[in-house]
């Protein structure tokens, strides 16, 4: 008694069990036109899918923003934000030192 009721489903979108209208050459163009879009789309997720790319990525960012800090932009190292880091470094590395001492 029971029905299958896949029968009475409305008819779906081209390429769903229906056979979408056109003619041949057009239709050919509608395939062309979906495999090029599903190819896009398979390149951009097996790219972000990549975690050694995704890595190589932030390293280069990490590296150019690193360089941008340190280099001025004709190449030359800029020694006062060295000097400074440096120094900040020493300081906190002192205090650290005179905590654990006193603990």
């Amino acid at each position: 008694m029971s029905e299958n009721t896949s029968n009475n489903r409305p008819p779906g979108p081209a390429g769903a069990g229906e056979a979408p209208g056109g003619t041949p050459s057009e239709l050919e163009q509608q395939i062309q036109q979906r495999r090029e879009r599903l190819a896009a789309t398979i390149d951009e997720l097996s790219s972000r899918a990549q975690p050694k790319a995704i890595a190589q990525q932030g390293a280069a960012l990490v590296s150019a923003r690193l360089q941008a800090v340190t280099h001025t932009p004709e190449g030359e190292l800029r020694t006062e934000r060295l000097a400074a880091v440096a120094g900040a470094f020493v300081v906190i590395a002192g205090v650290l030192i005179l905590v654990r001492g006193r603990g």
